[in-house]
């Protein structure tokens, strides 16, 4: 992919990844870009690398508007490997003794990265460096969501870098939000906020709040994965702040697994109560949908059911795989249901029961569980589990 010059002296020379369909258990069906962004000033600035399987592209894009060599320092807003993989090969190329700034957590981390005696300068949050007609101000970032993430601001033509916020796995030639179709970047950066950044929900609005206390306004946000944001570069933010509030719609997810069908069953029953209460209601197969697809149904819905069978007096791997997932990411304002089938002891709905009642879900009962196969009055009991969730929902 050739450099896009996304303003005046300011150009995106990072790379595609068209074949990545897996991102540390996260699946990119639509891959993923690394963006790396060149501005030209009286100084030559880079903003992060990418991944070091592309360090060669990289170098080449960046040859294609400027001699490597002519690069007077790089600015690393992030230490994962996704954007400093290149950093050794690149320096090589533009001189190993050029400075490196990054923030004060992201002098440890790139040092515990990379062996090389590189040349970093750490910045303050809120410090300013002039690069010639323009201004850079650094906003540290800590745990968004590495401890050593940061923006960078291009003060004068109004460009947040913002790292690995506000991103998506995308792979295209197109380069702004107003080039794509607008609910597939929305889902995109809906299943990135969902898998990565909803930990931090509460870190994300103290964020905003010190951005408008800054006063800084955004003509364009130009994160490391994906798109540009410059159709309306507020509506993004607007949007991480309401998936930071968790305040669910009217939908319930159910996430099951089963061996001989009798889960499956339940979990069908349960769904169809449900919808009878006007409620829009997903059941998804532990193993026909990754857990990064089901976690992105979860963010924003009011109830989640979970339902295994049992299997060796305990959970069905699938089911415990992906309760420890979804604890992880700490959804918040949930109720929650535990349901199964068992056909000897029959531990795993309490398991479940116990394990979303510890992540605070408000839960309906003490779960729903049924021996062997479903006969009527059993899956008349899903069917009005489903009912009362509906109407738990309806009340809220």
């Amino acid at each position: 992919m050739k450099p896009v010059k996304i303003a005046d002296g300011v150009y995106d020379v990072g790379v595609i990844d068209w074949n990545i369909r897996d991102f540390h258990g996260y699946t990119t069906e639509l891959g993923t870009s690394y963006n790396s962004f060149l501005i030209i000033d009286e100084k030559i600035v880079l903003i992060d690398t990418v991944k070091k399987d592309f360090s060669d592209e990289l170098i080449a894009n960046i040859a294609r508007i400027v001699d490597p060599k002519t690069i007077d320092f790089i600015i690393s807003n992030h230490a994962e490997m996704d954007h400093s993989g290149s950093l050794t090969r690149v320096m090589h190329r533009i001189g190993e003794d050029k400075p490196i700034l990054c923030s004060k957590m992201g002098l440890k981390n790139l040092q515990r990265h990379f062996s090389q005696k590189l040349n970093f300068k750490t910045v303050e949050s809120g410090e300013t460096l002039s690069i010639g007609k323009r201004t850079l101000t650094f906003l540290e970032t800590r745990m968004l969501h590495w401890p050593d993430s940061m923006f960078t601001y291009l003060n004068e033509d109004k460009i947040l870098f913002s790292s690995d916020a506000f991103g998506q796995h995308y792979a295209g030639c197109e380069q702004f939000d107003d080039q794509v179709d607008e609910s597939l970047i929305m889902h995109a950066a809906k299943k990135y906020y969902a898998n990565i950044l909803l930990l931090f929900a509460p870190l994300i609005l103290k964020l905003v709040e010190k951005v408008k206390e800054m006063g800084l306004e955004f003509n364009m946000i130009c994160p490391d994965h994906g798109i540009c944001w410059r159709k309306n570069p507020e509506k993004i933010i607007e949007t991480y702040v309401q998936w930071s509030r968790q305040k669910p719609e009217k939908k319930a997810v159910i996430i099951y697994d089963t061996m001989w069908h009798s889960t499956r069953q339940m979990a069908e029953h349960i769904a169809q109560g449900i919808s009878e209460a006007g409620i829009y209601v997903k059941p998804m197969k532990l193993r026909e949908s990754n857990r990064s697809d089901i976690m992105t149904e979860v963010l924003d819905a009011n109830a989640v059911l979970v339902g295994s069978p049992t299997l060796n007096n305990g959970l069905f791997p699938t089911v415990a795989d992906f309760l420890t997932y979804m604890k992880g990411l700490r959804p918040k304002n949930k109720i929650g249901a535990a349901f199964g089938s068992y056909g000897w002891s029959g531990e795993a709905t309490g398991l479940i029961f116990k394990a979303l009642e510890d992540m605070q879900f408000q839960m309906l009962d003490s779960g729903l569980k049924i021996q062997y196969v479903p006969d009527i009055e059993g899956l008349e009991a899903c069917r009005e589990l489903g009912r009362k969730t509906g109407k738990k929902i309806n009340a809220l």
